[in-house]
């Protein structure tokens, strides 16, 4: 039994939905299309019965005229080892939006334009193609344009389909065929990586609610560049569009039952005017008039919701009717033969009647999880929360806070101060905090003049000290320089009492696996505010990290309010030792080896810390863990639920031998909820902390996984012959000696 909810990008999650319906709704579609007039009043009959939603629904029509996309290619120029479009967007887990950077790009179709290569993660898109949607270009359909007929949609081999169909169903390259007639022209662009053309998605059709939530979409693909902007408009768009409102009543992606909308409005004055004698058809009222505008309201967001999928067999919500498992109530399944297979896996300790009772007692610790000081609580730790909604609502669209979105823009637009080291111009800007702004007023209030006179165990102490309000989102970013602190001042002291380490004044702490904490190095400033009497080296460790970055070194000083950067090549490797010049001056020293642990080079630390780790999810822990029993330092991690904890002490025992302690619930946890896809357990950023327990040096045992421990299922076969065999081998082995 295994979960990714809680590592895997929530990107790729929503990739995956909106792919996996769309493979469904293709093959759907060609079975209709080629049906008898019919099935076709058959099926407008069972929608004219569905209930109506009261919100109105939105046919957006998004064109696209110069973004191509290629797919399934390699680091290297020319055509690479690839991934089919099934298993770039399938259940192979763990894939992380990093991962996906070598196989997935966007290059410039434009005339006379240089082809970029600038590689974007997967779920970019979906996010360049719903930007494109504003631009005024005319539509291309492959073929020739087939008759719209007034009393039932045609029969549909629609334009571009066969490419789909096969990209999305194939496991192998699928965008290679669609640019065979382009490849001539496509060697002829500069600075494309691959001799193929790119797959050109013409236009989206997008079905949404009101609300932002997705019910249905539909691709239109042609072959490669140089053909947009000749089309005729949008003829033969109808029947297309028919088809899926038909398919996104009847099989809505998004959460929630079969429905039919109270009203429609529609995104292209042509598209409305030729769908105005087949929606009344549905029992749905078409809008007077098209919608002029991108949205129907300004404050219209994509929703974060994913549609839930079954634990065995991956089919989603809107294939299947999911419930919990009736005991634990934690693993969602769409039927008893799933269920059934599950309990009964092999070996036994990854099937469900192992962990059965152990889910269940997880289940029962959402309530504690879910309890924290914020006015906005109810909304962001509830299973529908919408944290698209929730960030725009409030202005949080730019800075740190698009880390948390699904917003990443496309080519051709500036890149992030994260694409690559850290901006040496924002971090001399003076203000540390520039990047957690919103854009409204400031977000974080100046540093209180007074040091802090206690310890902080808790979000509200924090907050009233620092002199936050308890509206104010910045939990979910402050979590990671909030937990180094708990750890610092609580968890050493209790755990490694001999390490006095409150009363040192210097402290050089590796960060390891690091990825998106160094994208978030400014939010580390906050400790130099809690800890003002201790000079900080922070080095963030992992291969996650840009190369361009490795081995850089650089200094964050503070004097009152103000942060100057120097850069390391003069800075000596010794630590400050507090106060240095009147006034209060600190120092954060940052460095960056962008390498596994167990590679890195350099004197001992402190104290070792990683966020939301998941050992199993990697395999260089197996090698890192290993070189963090060497060193015996204080190593401590996070992990976004208890589940998370007892794979890692699983995969520690392995790795040296040892364990890991029992995890406690971290009091500076994200606030925002963590959807899981395949369960309903709470996931939360950096909800529980655990330390390493070392292997004894003159001993062979290892300490028992924490936890309340399930009822021992009967072995297959019990251990006691293994032991006497190996006996009897050492006693023959004894014997050959003595002869």
């Amino acid at each position: 039994m295994e979960f990714v909810s809680g590592y895997r990008d929530e990107f790729l999650d929503f990739a995956a939905l909106l792919f996996g319906w769309f493979r469904k709704f293709v093959a759907e579609r060609g079975t209709v299309g080629t049906s008898l007039e019919g099935r076709w009043r058959q099926l407008e009959a069972q929608i004219r019965r569905l209930p109506q939603d009261p919100a109105l629904w939105v046919l957006h029509v998004l064109p696209n005229r110069s973004v191509g996309i290629s797919l399934g290619q390699g680091a290297e120029p020319g055509p690479g080892p690839g991934f089919g479009a099934a298993r770039l967007l399938g259940d192979e887990p763990p894939l992380h939006l990093q991962d996906l950077s070598p196989y997935v790009s966007f290059v410039s179709l434009e005339e006379g334009e240089e082809g970029e290569g600038e590689e974007e993660e997967d779920e970019d898109m979906i996010g360049q193609e719903d930007r494109a949607g504003t631009e005024k270009v005319e539509l291309l359909e492959n073929g020739e344009p087939a008759p719209i007929s007034k009393e039932f949609p045609p029969e549909a081999k629609f334009p571009g389909e066969p490419e789909v169909a096969e990209q999305e169903a194939g496991g192998d390259d699928g965008c290679r065929e669609d640019r065979g007639d382009n490849e001539n022209a496509s060697q002829k662009r500069k600075g494309q990586r691959s001799e193929a053309a790119p797959l050109h998605l013409s236009c989206l059709l997008l079905v949404t609610d009101e609300h932002g939530t997705i019910l249905g979409i539909d691709l239109l693909i042609d072959g490669g560049q140089g053909s947009t902007g000749r089309g005729s408009g949008t003829e033969n768009l109808a029947p297309r569009a028919y088809v899926l409102l038909c398919h996104s009543m009847a099989c809505p992606m998004g959460s929630g039952d079969p429905r039919k909308p109270r009203q429609l409005t529609v995104g292209d004055a042509k598209l409305h005017r030729e769908l105005e004698t087949l929606v009344p058809r549905l029992g749905v009222k078409l809008a007077k008039t098209p919608m002029r505008t991108w949205g129907p309201r300004p404050g219209f967001t994509f929703a974060s919701l994913r549609a839930r999928t079954c634990h065995v067999c991956h089919r989603h919500s809107f294939e299947v009717k999911l419930t919990p498992c009736p005991q634990c109530s934690a693993v969602l399944y769409c039927g008893e033969a799933c269920l059934q297979a599950d309990w009964r896996r092999c070996p036994d300790d990854v099937s469900h009647r192992f962990w059965c009772p152990r889910l269940a007692a997880f289940m029962e610790r959402a309530g504690e999880l879910a309890t924290l000081p914020f006015t906005y609580t109810a909304e962001v730790t509830s299973e529908t929360f919408n944290k698209e909604a929730f960030l725009a609502s409030r202005g949080l669209t730019r800075g740190y806070w698009t880390q948390l979105s699904m917003l990443i823009p496309g080519p051709g637009t500036s890149s992030h101060p994260w694409d690559s080291t850290p901006s040496l111009n924002l971090l001399l800007s003076g203000d540390p905090y520039q990047l957690l702004q919103g854009e409204g007023p400031a977000l974080m209030p100046p540093v209180p003049l007074d040091p802090p006179r206690g310890l902080f165990g808790s979000w509200q102490d924090y907050y009233a000290w620092r002199g936050l309000s308890l509206d104010s989102p910045l939990a979910v970013l402050l979590t990671y320089p909030l937990t180094v602190y708990y750890v610092i001042t609580h968890l050493v002291p209790q755990s490694f009492p001999e390490l006095n380490i409150q009363n040192k004044q210097s402290l050089k702490i590796h960060v390891v696996e690091a990825g998106k904490e160094f994208d978030l190095i400014m939010v580390f400033w906050e400790l130099l505010v809690l800890l003002p009497h201790v000079a900080l080296e922070l080095q963030f460790v992992g291969d996650g990290l840009p190369l361009e970055s490795d081995q850089q070194h650089f200094t964050l000083q503070r004097d009152g309010h103000e942060v100057s950067v120097r850069s390391g090549s003069g800075i000596s490797s010794r630590l400050c030792s507090g106060i240095k010049e009147k006034g209060g001056r600190r120092d954060l020293q940052i460095k960056v080896s962008a390498r596994p642990y167990h590679m890195l080079q350099g004197p001992k630390p402190d104290l070792v810390i990683g966020f939301n780790s998941g050992f199993g999810l990697k395999d260089t822990w197996l090698s890192s863990l290993p070189r963090l029993q060497s060193l015996r330092v204080p190593a401590f991690f996070t992990e976004s639920s208890e589940y998370g904890c007892v794979m890692d002490d699983q995969i520690m025992a392995v790795a040296t031998g040892g364990g890991t302690s029992s995890p406690q619930p971290n009091p500076f946890r994200s606030p925002f909820r963590l959807r899981a896809a395949d369960n309903c357990m709470p996931w939360y950023c950096n909800a529980f902390i655990f330390h390493l327990i070392y292997k004894a040096p003159q001993g062979n045992w290892a300490r028992p996984a924490p936890g309340p421990a399930p009822p021992a299922p009967t072995p297959a076969a019990p251990p006691a012959p293994t032991r006497r065999r190996r006996a009897e081998k050492k006693a023959g082995r004894g014997a050959r000696r003595r002869k």
